[in-house]
């Protein structure tokens, strides 16, 4: 939170920016600054109810904004830690953009297991 002319270092900008300089990339949509995955997590350490919506974005990770690869498995991971306050609108998302993704790429078999994942039954 200090102004642009006192940083003493570049921002965690994810991997697919690094040798952008150190400018602060803006999402269009909610207007937050993107940062690296490992950032995110380090953020995550340290206040244990961070917004996972953050750390989960796929902008986070790689320059696709529909890769949902990552994004999923690293929530499988974090609900395993107990990291449950992902709200079940961004759950829902995850499950059925990385299961559309499979089955664009021919797997369905995945994408049925991916949507087993989802918690609303309904």
């Amino acid at each position: 939170n200090t102004p642009e002319s006192e940083k003493y270092a570049c921002c965690p900008l994810p991997p697919y920016l690094e040798g952008s300089g150190c400018v602060i990339e803006e999402d269009d949509n909610a207007g937050r600054p993107l940062r690296d995955v490992c950032f995110h997590l380090l953020k995550l350490y340290s206040d244990r109810h961070y917004d996972l919506d953050h750390l989960l974005d796929p902008r986070s990770i790689t320059s696709d904004p529909v890769d949902y690869r990552l994004s999923w498995h690293l929530w499988e991971v974090l609900r395993a830690l107990n990291y449950t306050h992902l709200l079940k609108q961004g759950q829902g998302v995850l499950n059925a953009s990385y299961a559309a993704q499979l089955e664009s790429e021919g797997l369905w078999e995945w994408a049925v297991f991916i949507l087993l994942h989802e918690p609303d039954t309904q």
